[in-house]
Protein backbone atom coordinates (compact mmCIF):
# COMPACT_ATOMS: atom_id res chain seq x y z
CA UNK A 1 0.00 0.00 0.00
CA UNK A 2 1.42 3.40 -0.97
CA UNK A 3 2.17 5.99 1.67
CA UNK A 4 -0.49 8.70 1.92
CA UNK A 5 0.00 12.15 0.50
CA UNK A 6 -0.49 14.73 3.24
CA UNK A 7 -1.74 18.26 2.84
CA UNK A 8 0.73 19.29 5.55
CA UNK A 9 3.76 17.62 7.07
CA UNK A 10 5.25 19.36 10.13
CA UNK A 11 8.82 18.69 11.23
CA UNK A 12 9.06 19.43 14.94
CA UNK A 13 6.34 18.85 17.55
CA UNK A 14 7.03 21.83 19.76
CA UNK A 15 4.54 24.57 20.62
CA UNK A 16 4.56 26.19 17.18
CA UNK A 17 4.45 22.95 15.22
CA UNK A 18 1.68 21.39 17.28
CA UNK A 19 -0.44 24.55 17.06
CA UNK A 20 0.00 24.67 13.27
CA UNK A 21 -0.86 20.98 12.93
CA UNK A 22 -3.96 21.26 15.07
CA UNK A 23 -5.33 24.36 13.35
CA UNK A 24 -4.61 23.03 9.86
CA UNK A 25 -6.37 19.77 10.73
CA UNK A 26 -9.35 21.72 12.09
CA UNK A 27 -9.64 23.33 8.64
CA UNK A 28 -9.89 19.88 7.06
CA UNK A 29 -6.27 19.29 6.07
CA UNK A 30 -4.69 15.85 6.29
CA UNK A 31 -1.75 16.43 8.60
CA UNK A 32 1.29 14.54 9.89
CA UNK A 33 4.00 15.62 12.29
CA UNK A 34 7.43 14.17 13.10
CA UNK A 35 9.37 14.60 16.35
CA UNK A 36 12.72 12.95 17.03
CA UNK A 37 12.80 13.55 20.78
CA UNK A 38 9.62 14.16 22.78
CA UNK A 39 6.34 15.82 21.87
CA UNK A 40 6.17 19.29 23.39
CA UNK A 41 9.46 20.70 22.19
CA UNK A 42 11.90 22.89 24.04
CA UNK A 43 9.38 24.89 26.05
CA UNK A 44 7.50 21.95 27.51
CA UNK A 45 10.26 19.36 27.82
CA UNK A 46 13.50 21.25 28.52
CA UNK A 47 12.68 24.96 28.58
CA UNK A 48 10.28 27.43 30.08
CA UNK A 49 7.90 24.97 31.78
CA UNK A 50 10.42 22.89 33.76
CA UNK A 51 12.41 26.07 34.37
CA UNK A 52 9.40 27.75 35.98
CA UNK A 53 8.91 24.71 38.21
CA UNK A 54 12.52 25.00 39.37
CA UNK A 55 12.03 28.75 39.88
CA UNK A 56 9.10 28.04 42.20
CA UNK A 57 11.22 25.56 44.14
CA UNK A 58 14.11 28.01 44.50
CA UNK A 59 11.88 30.71 45.98
CA UNK A 60 10.71 28.65 48.94
CA UNK A 61 13.91 29.57 50.79
CA UNK A 62 12.76 33.20 50.85
CA UNK A 63 9.31 32.12 52.01
CA UNK A 64 10.74 30.10 54.88
CA UNK A 65 12.94 33.02 55.93
CA UNK A 66 10.11 35.55 55.67
CA UNK A 67 7.64 33.42 57.61
CA UNK A 68 9.15 34.40 60.95
CA UNK A 69 8.17 38.02 60.40
CA UNK A 70 4.56 36.92 60.19
CA UNK A 71 4.61 34.84 63.37
CA UNK A 72 5.45 31.43 61.98
CA UNK A 73 8.04 29.20 63.65
CA UNK A 74 9.53 26.53 61.42
CA UNK A 75 12.02 23.74 61.89
CA UNK A 76 15.15 23.98 59.76
CA UNK A 77 13.90 23.27 56.22
CA UNK A 78 15.64 20.64 54.12
CA UNK A 79 15.72 20.44 50.34
CA UNK A 80 15.91 17.26 48.27
CA UNK A 81 16.95 17.71 44.61
CA UNK A 82 15.87 14.21 43.58
CA UNK A 83 12.32 14.82 44.82
CA UNK A 84 12.11 18.07 42.85
CA UNK A 85 13.33 16.48 39.64
CA UNK A 86 10.91 13.59 40.07
CA UNK A 87 8.01 16.02 40.51
CA UNK A 88 9.20 17.99 37.48
CA UNK A 89 9.42 14.84 35.39
CA UNK A 90 5.91 13.80 36.40
CA UNK A 91 4.45 17.13 35.30
CA UNK A 92 6.41 17.15 32.03
CA UNK A 93 5.17 13.64 31.34
CA UNK A 94 1.60 14.79 31.91
CA UNK A 95 2.01 17.73 29.53
CA UNK A 96 3.66 15.57 26.88
CA UNK A 97 0.74 13.17 27.03
CA UNK A 98 -1.70 16.07 26.74
CA UNK A 99 0.06 17.30 23.59
CA UNK A 100 -0.14 13.80 22.13
CA UNK A 101 -3.82 13.57 22.96
CA UNK A 102 -4.45 16.88 21.21
CA UNK A 103 -2.77 15.62 18.04
CA UNK A 104 -4.77 12.39 18.19
CA UNK A 105 -8.02 14.29 18.73
CA UNK A 106 -7.46 16.14 15.47
CA UNK A 107 -6.35 12.98 13.63
CA UNK A 108 -2.81 14.20 13.12
CA UNK A 109 -0.46 11.29 12.35
CA UNK A 110 2.58 11.34 14.65
CA UNK A 111 5.94 9.90 13.59
CA UNK A 112 8.31 9.51 16.55
CA UNK A 113 11.51 9.80 14.57
CA UNK A 114 13.78 12.32 12.89
CA UNK A 115 12.56 13.73 9.60
CA UNK A 116 14.50 15.61 6.94
CA UNK A 117 13.51 17.40 3.76
CA UNK A 118 14.43 15.51 0.60
CA UNK A 119 12.46 17.57 -1.91
CA UNK A 120 10.04 20.51 -2.17
CA UNK A 121 7.20 18.08 -1.42
CA UNK A 122 9.03 15.13 0.12
CA UNK A 123 10.08 14.20 3.65
CA UNK A 124 12.35 11.32 4.57
CA UNK A 125 11.97 9.54 7.90
CA UNK A 126 15.46 8.53 9.00
CA UNK A 127 14.71 5.57 11.26
CA UNK A 128 12.25 3.80 8.98
CA UNK A 129 13.71 5.11 5.73
CA UNK A 130 10.29 6.00 4.40
CA UNK A 131 9.77 8.82 1.92
CA UNK A 132 6.50 10.69 2.40
CA UNK A 133 4.91 13.23 0.10
CA UNK A 134 3.21 16.42 1.29
CA UNK A 135 1.71 19.35 -0.55
CA UNK A 136 3.08 21.72 2.12
CA UNK A 137 5.97 21.27 4.56
CA UNK A 138 6.37 23.26 7.78
CA UNK A 139 9.72 23.51 9.57
CA UNK A 140 9.24 24.01 13.32
CA UNK A 141 12.42 22.53 14.76
CA UNK A 142 13.18 25.36 17.20
CA UNK A 143 16.63 26.21 18.49
CA UNK A 144 19.51 24.55 20.28
CA UNK A 145 21.86 25.86 23.03
CA UNK A 146 25.18 27.31 21.93
CA UNK A 147 28.53 26.16 23.26
CA UNK A 148 32.01 27.29 22.28
CA UNK A 149 33.06 24.23 20.30
CA UNK A 150 36.64 25.54 20.04
CA UNK A 151 37.08 25.78 23.81
CA UNK A 152 39.44 23.11 25.19
CA UNK A 153 37.50 20.99 27.66
CA UNK A 154 34.08 22.07 26.35
CA UNK A 155 32.95 18.44 26.63
CA UNK A 156 32.81 18.94 30.41
CA UNK A 157 30.18 21.69 30.36
CA UNK A 158 26.40 21.39 30.48
CA UNK A 159 23.67 23.53 28.93
CA UNK A 160 20.09 24.16 30.01
CA UNK A 161 19.18 20.85 28.35
CA UNK A 162 21.25 18.85 30.83
CA UNK A 163 20.64 21.10 33.84
CA UNK A 164 17.08 19.79 34.19
CA UNK A 165 18.28 16.21 34.61
CA UNK A 166 21.31 16.43 36.89
CA UNK A 167 21.46 13.52 39.31
CA UNK A 168 22.48 15.74 42.21
CA UNK A 169 22.46 19.45 42.97
CA UNK A 170 25.96 20.86 42.33
CA UNK A 171 27.48 22.55 45.37
CA UNK A 172 29.39 25.07 43.21
CA UNK A 173 27.97 26.28 39.90
CA UNK A 174 29.56 28.61 37.34
CA UNK A 175 27.33 29.88 34.56
CA UNK A 176 28.76 31.43 31.40
CA UNK A 177 26.41 33.99 29.88
CA UNK A 178 24.49 37.11 30.76
CA UNK A 179 21.12 36.70 29.09
CA UNK A 180 17.81 35.68 30.57
CA UNK A 181 18.56 31.93 30.64
CA UNK A 182 21.87 32.54 32.44
CA UNK A 183 20.40 34.81 35.11
CA UNK A 184 17.36 32.59 35.63
CA UNK A 185 19.51 29.54 36.32
CA UNK A 186 21.84 31.61 38.51
CA UNK A 187 18.84 32.50 40.66
CA UNK A 188 17.54 28.91 40.65
CA UNK A 189 20.80 27.34 41.80
CA UNK A 190 21.40 30.12 44.32
CA UNK A 191 17.92 29.73 45.78
CA UNK A 192 18.39 25.99 46.14
CA UNK A 193 21.60 26.51 48.12
CA UNK A 194 24.44 26.34 45.61
CA UNK A 195 27.37 28.75 45.47
CA UNK A 196 26.89 30.56 42.12
CA UNK A 197 29.20 32.59 39.90
CA UNK A 198 28.09 34.22 36.66
CA UNK A 199 30.77 35.01 34.07
CA UNK A 200 29.83 37.24 31.16
CA UNK A 201 31.90 38.60 28.28
CA UNK A 202 29.90 41.86 28.25
CA UNK A 203 30.00 44.81 30.60
CA UNK A 204 26.59 44.26 32.20
CA UNK A 205 24.08 41.40 32.30
CA UNK A 206 20.78 41.41 30.37
CA UNK A 207 21.90 43.30 27.28
CA UNK A 208 18.94 44.94 25.55
CA UNK A 209 16.82 45.36 28.68
CA UNK A 210 16.10 48.69 30.34
CA UNK A 211 19.12 49.97 32.26
CA UNK A 212 17.21 50.26 35.54
CA UNK A 213 16.27 46.59 35.30
CA UNK A 214 19.84 45.58 34.53
CA UNK A 215 21.23 47.59 37.43
CA UNK A 216 18.51 46.43 39.79
CA UNK A 217 19.14 42.74 39.15
CA UNK A 218 22.90 43.17 39.36
CA UNK A 219 22.56 44.75 42.81
CA UNK A 220 20.02 42.16 43.96
CA UNK A 221 22.26 39.30 42.85
CA UNK A 222 25.18 40.76 44.75
CA UNK A 223 23.05 41.00 47.89
CA UNK A 224 22.03 37.37 47.46
CA UNK A 225 25.63 36.23 47.15
CA UNK A 226 25.70 35.61 43.41
CA UNK A 227 29.09 36.67 42.10
CA UNK A 228 29.15 38.36 38.67
CA UNK A 229 32.38 38.52 36.68
CA UNK A 230 32.07 40.87 33.70
CA UNK A 231 34.26 41.26 30.65
CA UNK A 232 35.82 37.82 30.83
CA UNK A 233 35.52 34.35 29.29
CA UNK A 234 36.93 30.87 29.74
CA UNK A 235 40.08 29.87 27.87
CA UNK A 236 39.95 26.19 28.86
CA UNK A 237 38.15 23.85 31.24
CA UNK A 238 39.88 21.01 33.06
CA UNK A 239 38.34 18.11 34.94
CA UNK A 240 39.79 16.35 37.95
CA UNK A 241 38.58 14.23 40.85
CA UNK A 242 37.91 17.44 42.76
CA UNK A 243 35.63 18.89 40.07
CA UNK A 244 36.05 21.35 37.22
CA UNK A 245 38.49 24.23 36.82
CA UNK A 246 37.77 26.99 34.34
CA UNK A 247 40.77 29.11 33.34
CA UNK A 248 39.95 32.77 32.63
CA UNK A 249 41.25 35.00 29.85
CA UNK A 250 42.15 37.78 32.30
CA UNK A 251 43.94 35.35 34.59
CA UNK A 252 42.89 33.24 37.51
CA UNK A 253 40.51 30.31 37.57
CA UNK A 254 37.07 29.30 38.80
CA UNK A 255 36.48 26.03 40.64
CA UNK A 256 33.11 24.34 40.19
CA UNK A 257 31.18 21.12 40.39
CA UNK A 258 29.22 22.13 37.29
CA UNK A 259 29.92 24.68 34.57
CA UNK A 260 26.88 25.64 32.54
CA UNK A 261 26.91 27.49 29.24
CA UNK A 262 23.99 29.83 28.56
CA UNK A 263 25.48 31.91 25.75
CA UNK A 264 22.49 32.01 23.48
CA UNK A 265 20.72 29.63 21.15
CA UNK A 266 20.98 28.88 17.43
CA UNK A 267 18.30 27.83 14.94
CA UNK A 268 18.09 24.04 14.72
CA UNK A 269 18.57 23.60 10.97
CA UNK A 270 21.70 21.42 10.78
CA UNK A 271 21.38 18.38 8.50
CA UNK A 272 17.69 18.97 7.77
CA UNK A 273 18.35 19.04 4.03
CA UNK A 274 16.94 22.53 3.62
CA UNK A 275 19.76 24.05 1.60
CA UNK A 276 19.87 21.10 -0.79
CA UNK A 277 16.27 21.79 -1.84
CA UNK A 278 16.80 25.54 -2.14
CA UNK A 279 15.57 26.88 1.19
CA UNK A 280 17.53 30.04 1.99
CA UNK A 281 19.24 30.30 5.39
CA UNK A 282 20.87 33.37 6.91
CA UNK A 283 24.39 33.55 8.37
CA UNK A 284 23.18 32.18 11.70
CA UNK A 285 21.50 29.23 10.03
CA UNK A 286 17.99 30.59 10.51
CA UNK A 287 15.36 29.91 7.88
CA UNK A 288 14.64 33.12 5.94
CA UNK A 289 10.90 33.67 5.65
CA UNK A 290 8.39 36.23 4.42
CA UNK A 291 5.80 37.80 6.72
CA UNK A 292 3.50 34.83 6.07
CA UNK A 293 6.30 32.38 7.10
CA UNK A 294 6.88 31.16 3.53
CA UNK A 295 10.48 30.28 2.64
CA UNK A 296 12.28 30.70 -0.68
CA UNK A 297 10.70 27.37 -1.71
CA UNK A 298 6.94 28.07 -2.15
CA UNK A 299 5.80 24.74 -0.68
CA UNK A 300 7.94 25.04 2.45
CA UNK A 301 7.19 27.27 5.44
CA UNK A 302 8.86 27.80 8.82
CA UNK A 303 7.75 29.13 12.21
CA UNK A 304 9.22 29.64 15.66
CA UNK A 305 12.80 29.89 16.87
CA UNK A 306 14.12 28.22 13.72
CA UNK A 307 13.37 31.50 11.88
CA UNK A 308 15.13 33.63 14.52
CA UNK A 309 12.45 36.32 14.41
CA UNK A 310 11.38 36.58 18.05
CA UNK A 311 12.44 33.51 20.03
CA UNK A 312 9.54 33.21 22.44
CA UNK A 313 7.05 30.36 22.79
CA UNK A 314 3.89 32.51 22.46
CA UNK A 315 5.33 33.98 19.26
CA UNK A 316 5.92 30.52 17.79
CA UNK A 317 2.35 29.54 18.68
CA UNK A 318 0.96 32.68 17.05
CA UNK A 319 3.09 32.14 13.93
CA UNK A 320 1.92 28.54 13.65
CA UNK A 321 -1.70 29.59 14.01
CA UNK A 322 -1.37 32.37 11.42
CA UNK A 323 0.31 29.98 8.97
CA UNK A 324 -2.42 27.35 9.30
CA UNK A 325 -5.26 29.86 9.03
CA UNK A 326 -3.66 31.49 6.00
CA UNK A 327 -2.72 28.37 4.04
CA UNK A 328 -5.55 26.02 5.00
CA UNK A 329 -8.34 28.13 6.44
CA UNK A 330 -8.73 30.94 3.90
CA UNK A 331 -8.16 33.39 6.78
CA UNK A 332 -5.09 35.37 5.80
CA UNK A 333 -3.30 37.18 8.62
CA UNK A 334 0.24 37.77 9.86
CA UNK A 335 1.76 38.15 13.29
CA UNK A 336 2.21 41.61 14.81
CA UNK A 337 5.55 41.68 16.61
CA UNK A 338 5.02 45.00 18.41
CA UNK A 339 4.37 45.29 22.14
CA UNK A 340 5.36 41.71 22.97
CA UNK A 341 5.55 41.33 26.76
CA UNK A 342 8.35 39.22 28.17
CA UNK A 343 9.60 38.14 31.56
CA UNK A 344 12.87 37.13 33.17
CA UNK A 345 12.10 34.61 35.91
CA UNK A 346 15.07 35.52 38.01
CA UNK A 347 14.67 36.27 41.70
CA UNK A 348 13.77 39.13 41.90
CA UNK A 349 11.61 38.85 38.77
CA UNK A 350 11.46 41.12 35.73
CA UNK A 351 8.48 41.88 33.50
CA UNK A 352 8.68 44.27 30.57
CA UNK A 353 6.69 45.42 27.56
CA UNK A 354 7.33 48.10 24.96
CA UNK A 355 10.29 50.43 24.68
CA UNK A 356 13.10 50.64 27.21
CA UNK A 357 14.11 54.16 28.18
CA UNK A 358 17.14 54.25 25.87
CA UNK A 359 15.15 52.81 22.97
CA UNK A 360 12.36 55.32 23.52
CA UNK A 361 14.75 58.28 23.57
CA UNK A 362 16.34 57.08 20.32
CA UNK A 363 12.97 56.50 18.64
CA UNK A 364 10.83 59.36 19.96
CA UNK A 365 13.31 61.96 21.22
CA UNK A 366 11.29 63.66 23.93
CA UNK A 367 10.02 61.15 26.48
CA UNK A 368 8.74 61.38 30.02
CA UNK A 369 9.92 58.83 32.57
CA UNK A 370 8.02 57.91 35.72
CA UNK A 371 9.61 55.68 38.34
CA UNK A 372 8.65 54.32 41.70
CA UNK A 373 11.03 52.37 43.98
CA UNK A 374 9.65 50.94 47.18
CA UNK A 375 9.72 47.99 49.54
CA UNK A 376 6.62 45.85 49.11
CA UNK A 377 4.44 45.48 52.19
CA UNK A 378 5.33 41.82 52.57
CA UNK A 379 9.06 42.60 52.46
CA UNK A 380 8.72 45.29 55.14
CA UNK A 381 7.06 42.97 57.65
CA UNK A 382 9.42 40.13 56.77
CA UNK A 383 12.45 42.37 57.22
CA UNK A 384 13.64 41.80 53.67
CA UNK A 385 15.51 44.76 52.15
CA UNK A 386 14.81 44.14 48.45
CA UNK A 387 12.88 46.83 46.62
CA UNK A 388 10.49 46.85 43.69
CA UNK A 389 10.75 49.13 40.68
CA UNK A 390 7.82 50.33 38.60
CA UNK A 391 8.77 52.33 35.52
CA UNK A 392 6.54 53.91 32.89
CA UNK A 393 7.92 55.37 29.65
CA UNK A 394 5.73 57.96 27.91
CA UNK A 395 5.97 59.62 24.49
CA UNK A 396 5.86 63.31 25.39
CA UNK A 397 4.22 64.38 22.12
CA UNK A 398 1.21 62.05 22.34
CA UNK A 399 1.15 61.21 26.08
CA UNK A 400 0.98 57.55 25.00
CA UNK A 401 2.52 54.95 27.32
CA UNK A 402 5.14 53.18 25.21
CA UNK A 403 6.90 51.11 27.84
CA UNK A 404 6.19 49.50 31.20
CA UNK A 405 8.94 47.83 33.22
CA UNK A 406 8.50 46.06 36.57
CA UNK A 407 11.20 44.61 38.81
CA UNK A 408 10.16 42.57 41.82
CA UNK A 409 7.61 39.98 42.97
CA UNK A 410 4.95 39.00 40.41
CA UNK A 411 6.44 41.29 37.77
CA UNK A 412 5.38 38.98 34.95
CA UNK A 413 1.78 38.82 36.14
CA UNK A 414 1.59 42.61 36.37
CA UNK A 415 3.15 43.26 32.97
CA UNK A 416 0.89 40.80 31.15
CA UNK A 417 -2.07 43.04 32.00
CA UNK A 418 -0.13 46.25 31.39
CA UNK A 419 0.66 44.93 27.89
CA UNK A 420 -3.02 45.18 27.00
CA UNK A 421 -3.06 48.87 27.83
CA UNK A 422 0.18 49.52 25.94
CA UNK A 423 -1.08 47.67 22.88
CA UNK A 424 -4.35 49.63 22.91
CA UNK A 425 -2.43 52.91 22.97
CA UNK A 426 -3.38 54.01 26.48
CA UNK A 427 -2.07 57.40 27.53
CA UNK A 428 -0.50 58.44 30.79
CA UNK A 429 -3.74 60.31 31.47
CA UNK A 430 -5.60 56.99 31.09
CA UNK A 431 -3.27 55.41 33.63
CA UNK A 432 -3.76 58.40 35.96
CA UNK A 433 -7.54 58.18 35.70
CA UNK A 434 -7.60 54.46 36.49
CA UNK A 435 -8.61 53.76 40.07
CA UNK A 436 -5.86 52.20 42.15
CA UNK A 437 -6.37 48.74 43.63
CA UNK A 438 -5.20 49.06 47.21
CA UNK A 439 -3.20 47.62 48.84
CA UNK A 440 -1.21 46.20 45.94
CA UNK A 441 2.20 46.73 44.41
CA UNK A 442 0.65 47.15 40.97
CA UNK A 443 -1.27 50.26 42.05
CA UNK A 444 2.01 52.14 41.75
CA UNK A 445 1.59 52.05 37.96
CA UNK A 446 -1.51 54.25 38.18
CA UNK A 447 -0.34 56.53 40.99
CA UNK A 448 3.00 57.69 39.56
CA UNK A 449 2.72 61.46 39.08
CA UNK A 450 6.19 62.99 39.34
CA UNK A 451 8.36 62.86 36.21
CA UNK A 452 11.86 61.57 36.74
CA UNK A 453 14.57 63.95 35.56
CA UNK A 454 17.90 62.51 34.51
CA UNK A 455 21.05 64.16 35.90
CA UNK A 456 21.85 67.18 33.73
CA UNK A 457 18.41 67.20 32.15
CA UNK A 458 16.16 70.21 32.53
CA UNK A 459 12.84 69.64 34.24
CA UNK A 460 9.76 70.45 32.22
Amino acid sequence: MADPVYDLFVIGAGSGGVRAARIAASHGARVAIAEEYRVGGTCVIRGCVPKKLLVYASRFRDEFEDAAGFGWSLDEPRFDWASLIAAKDKEIGRLEAAYGQTLAKYNVDLFAERATVSGPNEIRLEKSGRAICAKTILIATGGTPNVDTNLPGVEHVITSNEAFNLKTLPRRVVIAGGGYIAVEFAAIFNGLGADVTLIYRGEKILRGFDEDLRDGLTAAFAARGIRIISGDVFTRIDKSAAGLTGQLRKGGALEADAIMFAIGRSPNTASLGLETVGVKLDRQGAVVVEADSQTSVPSIYAVGDVTNRVALTPVAIREGHAFADTVFGNKRWTVDYTTIPTAVFSTPEIGTVGYSEHEARAQFGDVHIYKGRFRPMKAIVAGRDERMLMKVVVDAASDRVIGVHVFGPDAAEIVQMAAIAVRLGATKADFDQTMALHPSAAEELVTLREKWVAPGEAAG
